[in-house]
């Protein structure tokens, strides 16, 4: 896994740096009333020195103060490696009726799932490819829908039996799920119809309704293309749903390593 990032905090009307002693009576703060909405994650410079103890330590803070939130049912906005992402615990048909109302969603279409490693798939998906397969397009910019299993929260997407599972190729959100030890409920970071958001400031409309928003700087992606969703729940075949941000190495990964054919599905 990578390294977790180095970490600045500040408070939502705050700009600037601040010293390790009010840096971390900020994390407490935020701790304690859930009120400060933004917390700052600045990654390592590629010849930058190693994390400090204290970095670490913030590091762990703003991982656990993210964690706190969902746990009480609130809703927070993450990084992703595609684009910005609203999250709540899928478990939880509260926090997931939260998600719709404040994106505005219409509510027949369906939240994708977030979970931290590739056996926590087979939990909540009827896994019908190889688990190769899952290695080879997984942590990525790849949404892979299956067929949901008992185990998943009925009230997350009613009108489906299918479901999208994700991991990004994203540390901070890899060790999130990790943390919480269940899947993440996730979607864009944006009013529905919205263009995708690829900074927090795009987004800032909705930051009084979010408990925590994890600043992860500029995602370096700018198409804004989300990832690429396919349907595997068909054994054997794969549907595109939608082209996303890495069409072409997903198909090559599904059609030419591993002989799946194209299943055009319905529209």
């Amino acid at each position: 896994m990578k390294s977790l990032f180095n970490i600045a905090v500040k408070r939502f009307n705050i700009r600037g740096a601040h010293s390790s002693a009010a840096a971390q009576t900020l994390r407490g703060d935020m701790c304690k009333e859930l009120k400060t909405k933004v917390l700052r994650l600045l990654p390592p410079t590629s010849n930058g020195p190693s994390l400090h103890q204290e970095d670490q330590t913030g590091a762990a803070g703003i991982l656990s103060c993210t964690v706190k939130a969902l746990k009480e049912g609130n809703v927070v906005a993450v990084p992703t490696d595609t684009i910005y992402g609203l999250a709540c615990l899928a478990q939880n048909s509260k926090a997931i009726r939260k998600t719709y109302d404040i994106k505005g969603r219409n509510g027949q279409k369906p939240l994708a799932i977030c979970v931290g490693e590739i056996q926590d798939i087979y939990k909540y998906c009827k896994v019908t490819v190889k688990e190769t397969l899952l290695e080879n397009l997984l942590p990525g910019p790849v949404t892979l829908v299956f067929e949901r299993s008992e185990a998943l929260n009925k009230d997350l997407n009613p009108f489906t039996s299918l479901v999208g599972v994700r991991i990004p190729d994203h540390s901070f959100m890899r060790r999130l799920c990790q943390m919480c030890g269940e899947p993440l409920a996730l979607t864009s970071a944006n009013i529905s119809s919205q263009t995708s958001t690829v900074a927090v400031h795009e987004f800032q409309e909705l930051w009084p309704r979010l408990a925590v928003v994890v600043d992860g700087g500029p995602i370096g992606d700018q198409s804004r293309l989300g990832s690429t969703v396919v349907d595997l729940s068909v054994l054997g075949k794969h549907r595109i749903i939608r082209p996303g941000c890495a069409l072409s190495s997903t198909v090559d990964v599904l059609e030419h390593q591993y002989g799946l054919s194209e299943d055009p599905g319905e529209a």
